[in-house]
């Protein structure tokens, strides 16, 4: 994947890192956080029912499109480098790679477009909106796999990812 377009896109992050490896940003969150933070982020992003049934509905517990989002770049800064940087880390393989950098893409285009405040109708009526669902799931169907997991559970709340995220 082209990288050039993340860096020429503004940030959809906020906040700061103190320092980095070889211009990466380093973070202190182990690597199985990291990748259960994106595939959380990749379930609830390619999931049309749930996002009827939870960002449209207001339901509380799974937050809404931008938090889901910031979950997908946040910690891997997947916003500004390709998926493959983490190769042997939080991802497996290029294939797994290349399936989470065109979900990234397609749904930074749309956040860009539509706005990080914006309502979750706004998203979801986004002519690109099934694009973007499509690559997420496909990406959220091979990293479940991978993980012996399977991917057509619904998606865990935010504070069930808390708890299996929350160190030992």
């Amino acid at each position: 994947m082209d990288s050039r377009y993340r860096s020429a896109r503004p940030s959809s992050r906020t906040g700061h890192r103190s320092s980095t490896m070889g211009g990466m940003p380093l973070n202190d969150l182990p690597w199985w956080r990291w990748r259960a933070r994106l595939r959380s982020a990749l379930h609830m992003l390619s999931d049309p029912a749930f996002q009827q049934d939870a960002w449209l509905a207001g339901r509380p517990g799974y937050g809404d499109v931008t938090d889901a989002v910031y979950r997908l770049v946040e910690d891997t800064w997947l916003d500004r480098w390709p998926a493959e940087k983490y190769l042997g880390t939080i991802l497996r393989d290029p294939t797994e790679a290349g399936l989470v950098d065109a979900a990234v893409l397609r749904v930074l285009r749309i956040l860009h477009e539509v706005g990080a405040d914006a309502p979750a109708a706004a998203y979801l009526g986004h002519p690109g909106w099934p694009d973007a669902v499509a690559a997420a799931r496909e990406a959220h169907a091979y990293l479940a796999a991978g993980d012996g997991e399977d991917p057509d559970v619904p998606p865990r709340s935010l504070e069930v990812l808390r708890i299996l995220t929350r160190a030992a």
